[in-house]
């Protein structure tokens, strides 16, 4: 998330790549035997990620590099050597799978999201939308849960909801960024809502018809954190406190956006060191 919270100690999945993070990973406030799982989990969706999305590869060869990264998992998992391609990302999540015994299947759903953002930049409805995300970003929730073994129905449907509010949150602060690169994460049969077209979204248009549209989808990302807030409760220690901070920080990112007007085609909010000290604030009344 920015200075005072680290990322974990790994090598950079693809050379020359950088990425800004704006909720903590494998932070200060984790429990110090959890960052190695945690750590492995977030390089090895870093890096299908990148695979997926950066670099100037055909689709067509990033399913294939996806496939590859795939069958290294299965390896893995079966105790068997991974290809040498990835070896830093599997060597180290190797221990981890077997250690803290994570479900395979919800780190192959991530892999399943990667495979279709290789291919797919348009939805159709929110439908659609809350299906990849249901696959690109809950399985790292109810990792994480597994972690700290909690099971039940009510924890894995609340952290279903601040995960998938956390990936909204990321879209809709970064329309500028997507568009441009041809990706268009709002729904179009909420474009026909506020009377916005494909032209007007390419264009990076702000207008009150665009900006009613991104209003309408933070207002929705914003009760569905709401929704899920309850979890930090449920979680012991520091690892309450993380969510705790991983939740204000989602919310804080929309006080942004919303503080400029819903116009995120044209300017991408980012948080400040005066926001980390309220984040910081908020979550010790939350």
């Amino acid at each position: 998330m920015t200075s005072g919270l680290q990322q974990p100690s790994a090598p950079v999945p693809l050379q020359g790549v950088s990425h800004y993070e704006n909720f903590p990973v494998a932070s200060l406030l984790c429990p110090p035997r959890l960052r190695p799982p945690i750590a492995a989990i977030y390089w090895f969706a870093r890096t299908a990620d990148d695979i997926a999305d950066e670099g100037d590869a055909t689709p067509e060869a990033r399913l294939a590099d996806l496939a590859a990264y795939r069958a290294d998992l299965m390896a893995t998992a079966a105790g068997l050597p991974a290809s040498p391609r990835w070896a830093t990302v599997f060597e180290q999540l190797k221990p981890q799978l077997a250690g803290f015994e994570l479900p395979v299947k919800l780190l192959a759903d991530l892999l399943s999201a990667f495979e279709q953002d290789a291919v797919k930049q348009r939805y159709a409805d929110e439908a659609e939308l809350l299906d990849y995300c249901k696959r690109s970003a809950n399985p790292v929730g109810r990792l994480l849960l597994h972690l700290y073994g909690l099971q039940d129905a009510a924890s894995l449907q609340m952290s279903d909801e601040i995960c998938t509010a956390l990936q909204l949150i990321n879209f809709w602060q970064d329309l500028g960024v997507d568009i441009p690169r041809g990706r268009i994460y709002l729904p179009a049969s909420a474009w026909a809502r506020h009377g916005v077209d494909e032209a007007q979204l390419l264009a990076l248009q702000a207008s009150p018809s665009t900006t009613g549209l991104i209003a309408e989808h933070v207002r929705a990302a914003r009760a569905m954190m709401l929704r899920g807030a309850p979890l930090a409760k449920k979680i012991p220690g520091r690892g309450g406190w993380e969510l705790r901070l991983v939740v204000q920080g989602g919310l804080r990112i929309l006080d942004k956006v919303e503080a400029q007007g819903f116009n995120t085609l044209q300017r991408r909010p980012r948080l400040n060191p005066w926001d980390l000290v309220l984040m910081g604030w908020r979550t010790l009344f939350m």
